[in-house]
């Protein structure tokens, strides 16, 4: 019962906040998207370079064409490049306008409940552990800006929000770093909720600083190949793209919050801790 009622709970929130996060996306992300991609076909490039001087090293140590594909720095584009021009496949990719706006409200959606459910699960196991706390907002705010802090502004202190088609560094290191900086906030968060000792805030702390003693990795140069005119324009896209999507952020993880504090009046019921605890929670004292 308790699961059904926590998916149920995610997803009533995540059709709200997903319906708004795709509302606001289209007002305020799609026009900076739809102006960068007006650049993209002034972009060198760079793979025909980088191939060709592949090409040459491998001559230099005796391999010759036995696998010219192998030896790319950018087999992605080489490889599609070659693909479409051969008359390949393409990938899949949704049409502009009706099409395309339905697909992103679904991605939101789904985006959407995930994060709720983790909203809800923090908050149901703070009330386990720690009892309901006495302002009826505290806690799904409190939740909220755990995840918040974990998943949005934590880690885009070192990888801000690109455009679309922008360089960035090795995928690989900002998929570790990225995680890296998620899991010792959400750790840090746990530590700050969960403990009871006065000293809980010293490990939590320490969590907390871990990634930046670490050091995300380098960036690289995110508007290679374009002009000093196409550069110059970007480079203030990219400022307003990184300021509008921690706005969304930050709307995002405030309404389902919001939402989530509305559904765990439904949800708490559930709880098997909850109904014997001498100080229940105020979201659930009206849904009994």
């Amino acid at each position: 019962m308790l699961f059904q009622r926590l998916i149920w709970a995610a997803l009533a929130v995540a059709l709200g906040v997903g319906s708004l996060q795709s509302a606001l996306y289209q007002w305020k992300a799609v026009p900076l998207i739809v102006a960068a991609e007006q650049f993209e076909g002034q972009k060198a490039d760079t793979a025909p370079v980088a191939a060709a001087m592949a090409g040459t090293h491998a001559e230099g140590h005796g391999h010759g064409d036995e696998h010219p594909h192998d030896h790319g720095h950018a087999p992605g584009h080489a490889h599609t490049h070659s693909h479409d021009a051969a008359g390949g496949a393409t990938p899949w990719a949704p049409q502009d306008g009706a099409e395309r706006t339905f697909w992103t409200w679904v991605a939101n959606v789904l985006h959407s409940l995930s994060m709720a459910v983790l909203v809800l699960v923090a908050m149901s196991a703070f009330v386990l552990r720690r009892g309901a706390p006495r302002h009826a907002l505290a806690l799904p705010l409190g939740a909220a800006c755990a995840g918040w802090l974990s998943l949005s502004l934590w880690p885009s202190l070192g990888l801000a929000a690109e455009l679309p088609g922008m360089d960035a560094g090795p995928l690989q290191m900002r998929q570790a770093w990225w995680l890296l900086a998620a899991g010792s906030a959400a750790a840090a968060c746990a530590c700050a909720a969960f403990g009871r000792a006065p000293w809980r805030w010293l490990p939590a702390a320490a969590l907390l600083a871990l990634p930046l003693a670490v050091g995300a990795p380098e960036m690289a140069d995110p508007f290679a190949g374009f002009g000093p005119e196409a550069r110059g324009t970007l480079a203030q896209l990219q400022q307003d793209f990184i300021a509008t999507t921690d706005w969304l952020a930050a709307s995002l993880w405030l309404s389902l919050g919001l939402g989530c504090g509305l559904a765990f009046r439904w949800l708490a019921p559930a709880l098997p801790a909850l109904a014997g605890h001498q100080r229940p929670h105020p979201l659930t004292s009206e849904a009994g």
